[in-house]
């Protein structure tokens, strides 16, 4: 009797399947975009898609344009907001004050010290 851990149907050591043989990519086309810095990007996309007006550069991560003479300017850069941050663009001081005062009160009758 077996042991119950084997894979049925599967060898070990078995060889993937070779997808190449059976099936034909899609016909592709290349793009090519270039970056400010005069980086150019260049890859394949599906021959009837429409490519993007932008591209990240894969080397500085500025975006990049079909037009070598013309790059798109820099992104805007949004900087790093805390929870703190997104939680004062949506209470005013007397709300927190508020919420913070109702929270304390909920603490305090759970602890006993009404």
């Amino acid at each position: 009797m077996s042991s119950g851990n084997v894979i049925r149907g599967t060898r070990i050591g078995s060889a993937p399947e070779r997808f190449d043989q059976r099936v034909e990519p899609a016909p592709r086309r290349p793009v090519t975009y270039w970056c400010e810095n005069a980086h150019r990007v260049q890859f394949l996309i599906a021959a009837e898609a429409e490519a993007p007006e932008t591209w990240d550069c894969p080397r500085c991560g500025e975006p990049a344009g079909p037009d070598p003479g013309n790059p798109p300017g820099r992104a805007r850069v949004e900087p790093y907001k805390t929870h703190l941050a997104y939680v004062q663009e949506r209470r005013t001081p007397e709300q927190g004050e508020a919420l913070l005062a109702e929270a304390l009160e909920t603490l305090r009758q759970r602890r006993g010290r009404a």
